[in-house]
């Protein structure tokens, strides 16, 4: 008689999910969508310019300087202050020509996106939630994210970080613990390649970066930000990249990327919903009985 009782050790399908599972969780397709519209509306709301400014106070930094005066205003944590690279202000600067709120618009439909694509359709109404404050502000915590998730197949993402905030590159330490010096070369040439293009264009705005960096160095953020400096969190990211790449653990990429931020927004917490996506394992082949499990 044939024993069939082998065919209960069989792996099927996708493995169990060790932790939280969003496909178990009840599907919303328009739930998500309805709340994230709901949210737009209320941040081009919040952003009429009368004087005060209640959203949209990190998106300012991106929209109100020019070209021709990049670091005009570079007093770091004040509203409208630029202290990113020329290249992220060359390449927003089509977007400066909308008004104002016309930008607000479309610069929280990217950062919306952006969320979604970390979240999943299941996670994205509870995204929105804990997000709020980020979409609000409209910093680009979830962009740096998005790079994070996309740089582990296409390096040439994390020029993104390397040109924004800076230290949050220690996350390509990933690269260098694993011997993929391919795609450790290919980030710090696509970051080079950026850098030289820019500066063919504007060289003199390069040198004025190089001293906006030396002059924020070393100062913490304001009450928006976890009172603990970069000097004292640095350590721990790099640990917590180091382990993880020895380990195979994609998902503490992010989270050394967000210890290693400048300052330690609270906004900067939702670099953690691109642990969502790498923590997510890819379907398996369904494995094929053998005749001696058969018998």
């Amino acid at each position: 008689m044939t024993d069939l009782s082998a065919y209960g050790a069989i792996e099927r399908g996708r493995p169990a999910w060790r932790g939280l599972d969003p496909s178990r969780l009840p599907r919303l397709p328009m739930g998500g969508l309805i709340l994230a519209f709901a949210m737009w509306v209320l941040i081009l709301v919040l952003a009429q310019r009368d004087g005060t400014w209640i959203s949209g106070k990190d998106a300012i930094s991106y929209w109100a300087p020019r070209l021709d005066a990049l670091y005009a205003q570079a007093d770091w944590t004040t509203v409208g202050a630029y202290v990113y690279s020329p290249a992220f202000l060359q390449l927003v600067s089509p977007l400066q020509h909308l008004p104002w709120l016309a930008f607000v618009g479309v610069w929280t439909a990217i950062l919306m996106l952006a969320l979604r694509y970390l979240t999943g359709a299941r996670l994205f109404a509870v995204g929105v939630l804990l997000a709020a404050g980020e979409l609000i502000g409209g910093n680009i915590s979830l962009l740096l994210a998005v790079a994070i998730v996309v740089g582990f197949r296409w390096p040439a993402a994390w020029s993104l970080i390397l040109l924004t905030k800076v230290t949050p590159g220690i996350g390509l330490l990933w690269f260098a613990i694993r011997g993929e010096w391919r795609n450790l070369s290919i980030a710090l040439a696509a970051t080079a390649a950026v850098v030289g293009v820019s500066a063919a264009v504007m060289p003199w705005a390069w040198a004025e970066w190089v001293e906006v960096l030396m002059n924020v160095a070393g100062r913490d953020g304001t009450w928006a930000a976890v009172p603990i400096p970069l000097l004292m969190r640095l350590p721990f990211a790099i640990a917590v990249v180091v382990w993880g790449a020895r380990t195979d653990r994609r998902w503490t990429v992010p989270v050394a990327c967000m210890l290693a931020l400048p300052a330690l927004w609270y906004g900067g917490l939702t670099m953690l919903f691109a642990t969502i996506v790498l923590t997510q394992r890819a379907p398996e082949p369904a494995t094929v009985p053998s005749a001696a499990a058969v018998a």
